[in-house]
């Protein structure tokens, strides 16, 4: 089943008298329960197509389908609604609020969704417990450490149970022992039947991604599939 499709996607920044192409010709199908890990250099165009493909953005030309609905026209207020809908961010940054706690941070999309409070409060709890915080839900941003805070990230992502885990370089902000945790978390999300696309410069995170896609330029310079790193589940915290 068909989440993404990407048909002749192009993207030019007017910078005063001078049109930057970010993007030139982006074709790209990713399909349900795909893990993709996007790379390339700084400048090869792949923050602008994760920005695409999130919906914070929309295309100069080209057409742009998730789960089989045009959102490359969409209004500001669209597309807002299809991120909160359809797509679950993870940030380098973590983006939590810092004066909620860890499960007012996960149940904030669905304030948004409009799900009733015990419900939203049910859900988050469970998707706390998933990321090993059942422990930290009532703690604030600065009383956890950087891999706690993007374990509720992360939860806070899956909340909504969303099409596309969107993440941005998940692991840019920890140490490697934090970062080997958290990209276990998404070898288990992935696992469990959900759409993940990672966007990271590092070859060793982008290699728990059964398919890489390599841009330079503005245009796809390879696609292919590997091996994954295998993931030791049993030793999840």
């Amino acid at each position: 089943m068909q989440v993404i499709k990407l048909q002749h996607i192009r993207k030019d920044y007017v910078l005063g008298r001078e049109t930057i192409q970010a993007l030139k010709d982006i074709n790209l199908l990713i399909n349900k329960n795909e893990y993709v890990a996007l790379m390339g250099p700084s400048g090869s165009g792949k923050s602008t197509l994760m920005n695409i493909l999130g919906c914070l953005d929309t295309p100069t030309a080209g057409e742009y389908f998730l789960n089989g609905t045009n959102v490359s026209r969409m209004t500001d207020d669209q597309l807002a609604h299809v991120r909160n809908r359809e797509i679950g961010f993870v940030f380098q940054t973590f983006n939590l609020l810092p004066r909620l706690t860890a499960l007012e941070n996960v149940a904030l999309p669905m304030v948004y969704a409009g799900v009733p409070k015990t419900a939203r409060i049910r859900r988050a709890q469970d998707a706390l417990a998933m990321v090993g915080l059942s422990d930290r839900m009532h703690h604030k941003p600065n009383e956890l450490s950087g891999g706690q805070r993007q374990r509720v990230a992360i939860a806070r992502a899956l909340v909504n149970s969303p099409s596309i885990i969107l993440a941005d370089e998940p692991t840019g902000n920890l140490d490697t022992k934090t970062s080997h945790e958290i990209m276990q978390i998404f070898d288990t999300i992935h696992r469990e039947g959900n759409t993940v696309i990672l966007v990271t410069h590092e070859e060793d995170i982008a290699r728990h991604a059964r398919r890489m896609v390599r841009l330079r330029d503005g245009l796809i310079e390879s696609d292919t599939i590997h091996e994954a790193i295998e993931p030791h589940y049993n030793t999840l915290p």
